[in-house]
């Protein structure tokens, strides 16, 4: 359970959630079932992604006993390489198959989507060119734990996009981003002695700050063109998002960064539920 980080899930589960409100909203209607479906492949992704991610680290010496983030399974000695390796596999054949009922719904583009998403959250950690060990790391899940994710729900339940569809990507994007930012910020020095030039490295702590600080301002900047009479609603996240550009900016680098990563996640989760509230509010 520690390995598959279901702190984080909720990361999963505000874009799925926004998009199916949003395909409500315009189109007047959503099935049940293949929103279960869609979430339950997007969080077996994330979880196999997370579980390589624990293995990929260990076995490239990202993990040592200096690490300030959450304790790691096979870092730790919990589970071997191996296991939590099949583990993570295993999580991403799962939503394969998953998968393959949401491509009958919604043909060749959810083929080519979820392909492209097992092949990203394989190659996030694995491979001769690991996403996590580049500058990469917050597109990657701007892309896919933002707009895929919004699109490809969107997509699913009404067999179109539309230009809100497109906006609330973005926004679940930059909140997704946020929260994979405030990690590589937290683990820069010793991300930079094994090798991993994050986009965190590249940028160094003010560079990282203010892009923080601009993740978190984008959603709430995009609100009047993704809402209707109650578009507002999600402003009462507002307090929770600039105390956490304040947290991130006044505090260096270390464990007080994992609730400030928790915080994020859920405030991401907050927005999408007041957002949708909105939505049904104004119906």
């Amino acid at each position: 359970m520690l390995a598959a980080r279901p702190h984080t899930l909720g990361v999963t589960l505000a874009p799925v959630l926004a998009a199916c409100v949003l395909a409500w909203q315009e189109q007047g209607r959503w099935h049940a079932g293949i929103a279960l479906l869609t979430l339950l492949a997007a969080m077996l992704i994330q979880i196999g992604t997370n579980l390589l991610n624990d293995v990929g680290d260990f076995e490239r010496g990202a993990d040592g006993s200096d690490r300030l983030g959450p304790q790691r399974a096979t870092a730790m000695g919990w589970l071997s390489a191996r296991q939590v390796r099949r583990a993570g596999l295993g999580a991403l054949a799962t939503a394969f198959l998953l998968g393959i009922v949401l491509a009958f719904a919604g043909g060749w583009p959810i083929v080519v989507l979820g392909l492209g998403a097992l092949l990203c959250g394989w190659a996030y950690t694995a491979g001769p060119w690991p996403i996590a060990y580049s500058a990469f790391g917050e597109v990657f899940v701007w892309v896919f734990f933002g707009l895929a994710a919004v699109l490809g729900t969107y997509f699913l339940q009404v067999g179109t996009l539309s230009s809100a569809a497109w906006l609330m990507g973005h926004m679940m994007g930059a909140f997704a981003s946020a929260v994979m930012l405030v990690n590589n910020t937290r683990d820069a020095a010793t991300d930079a002695r094994v090798g991993k030039r994050t986009l965190a490295v590249r940028l160094g702590l003010g560079g990282s700050r203010a892009l923080y600080a601009t993740c978190l301002a984008l959603p709430f900047l995009l609100l009047p063109w993704v809402g209707v009479r109650w578009h507002w609603l999600p402003l009462l996240a507002l307090p929770l998002a600039a105390t956490l550009v304040w947290r991130f900016v006044r505090q260096e680098p270390g464990r007080g960064h994992n609730l400030i990563l928790a915080r994020t996640a859920q405030l991401q989760l907050l927005f999408a539920v007041l957002w949708s509230l909105g939505q049904v509010l104004a119906s």
